[in-house]
């Protein structure tokens, strides 16, 4: 029996790095890198570069949109969670479907589904109404149990580990109530939260 060609989403090469060996398993699998909501524009770069080298070590055959349009993502998506989230969720999965069908795939899937820090039934659900609209199979698996080896992976690898989601608002969501980048001393500084 052949394996279905299947079109893998691909949010970032730590969660690619996890899954890899189970997609393998399940079809014949190519990459698509399709993510118009990591901002800024050097992050999506260094996402993107970091796929690009996991997929060439891996001889993984790779579609990579690396078209960068912050604002097109901010008009097509509410700023407030969970409803931004889900319509995030629809812009990758929606187009992956697309490509799957124009490119004679038979099933979608993402590696989102290694996240443990997504709406794992949300991601699911859109997968699957996406894939059916198109008429493709969704692959479904929970791959949350291998994201941190994917995590550890990558790092071995000396590849990219993004420490947000990707969309401005989670950059902040992620880094607000930390002092990460904060001066924290000297004369004359302004207390937290003021100016001076």
């Amino acid at each position: 029996m052949t394996q279905p060609a299947l079109l893998v989403h691909v949010c970032c090469a730590a969660c690619l790095a996890a899954v890899l060996q189970r997609v393998r398993a399940a079809g014949r699998p190519t990459a698509l890198f399709h993510n118009p909501n990591i901002h800024p524009l050097l992050e999506f770069r260094r996402r993107l570069k970091a796929v690009r080298a996991l997929a060439d070590r891996q001889r993984l055959d790779l579609l990579a949109d690396d078209r960068y349009d912050v604002k097109a993502f901010l008009r097509a998506v509410p700023w407030d969670r969970p409803e931004r989230c889900l319509a995030c969720y629809r812009l990758r999965l929606q187009e992956t479907a697309r490509v799957a069908a124009e490119g004679g795939f038979e099933a979608i899937t993402t590696t989102l589904l290694a996240s443990t820090h997504q709406d794992h039934l949300a991601v699911r659900r859109t997968g699957e109404e996406a894939a059916r609209a198109r008429g493709l199979a969704f692959h479904y698996e929970d791959w949350r149990p291998l994201a941190a080896w994917g995590h550890e992976e990558a790092g071995r690898l000396s590849l990219y580990r993004q420490q947000y989601c990707g969309c401005l608002f989670s950059e902040e969501e992620r880094f607000a109530p930390t002092r990460v980048h904060l001066y924290r001393g000297g004369r004359g500084a302004p207390e937290a939260g003021g100016v001076s």
